[in-house]
């Protein structure tokens, strides 16, 4: 019986942007060993779940899938972002702290 994780992506860190966040993913977890072929230099699987990376548009959609299909798996809650507004005007406040 397969393992699969589900997630929401989080923000990458070269943009700015929250492009690919909104959907939740669906991932198998590796069931086999990565090799070395010594020939090509190449690093190559026998597990072809491994490619799998379903997106579903909520969490309970997910889920549901993973039932349907007798696939157990684990949910990670997203980690709760705390951002304060900030103005570029707050660097020159005469009661600022340094």
């Amino acid at each position: 019986m397969p393992n699969a994780r589900i997630y929401l992506p989080a923000k990458t860190a070269m943009q700015s942007g929250h492009r690919n966040t909104r959907a939740w993913v669906l991932e198998f977890e590796p069931q086999a060993r990565k090799s070395h072929d010594p020939l090509t230099g190449w690093i190559g699987s026998t597990d072809t779940l491994g490619q799998v990376r379903l997106t579903f548009e909520s969490k309970e959609d997910a889920i549901a899938y993973a039932r349907k299909h007798r696939i157990d798996c684990r949910v990670q809650e997203p980690q709760t972002r705390h951002w304060r507004p900030k103005r570029y005007a707050d660097n020159f406040r005469w009661d600022r702290v340094i």
